[in-house]
């Protein structure tokens, strides 16, 4: 029984670094979609908040489970703004 009770506890524990993973993504994706409309719109941005979700995300990647991402610099943003005109 203890090894069923393990195993219930490591599929708990993945599903909840899991569903931070998520939680993060989505606010990175937010971010990202902040900065490239300003971006469009000829304002100033920067990428500080995405990138310090960004290393949110790395730290988690470390669990094999969740994957990791890029950091995004402006000229990120400004290519992929580009694109969209």
């Amino acid at each position: 029984m203890s090894v069923h009770k393990d195993l219930e506890l490591h599929a708990q524990k993945q599903n909840q670094l899991y569903q931070k993973f998520i939680g993060l993504d989505q606010q990175r994706e937010k971010h990202i979609q902040e900065a490239v409309e300003l971006c469009k719109a000829g304002k100033a941005f920067t990428t500080e908040q995405i990138n310090e979700v960004t290393a949110q995300i790395n730290l988690l990647s470390n669990h094999r489970l969740i994957p990791s991402r890029k950091l995004v610099t402006p000229e990120m943003v400004e290519a992929y703004a580009d694109t969209l005109k």
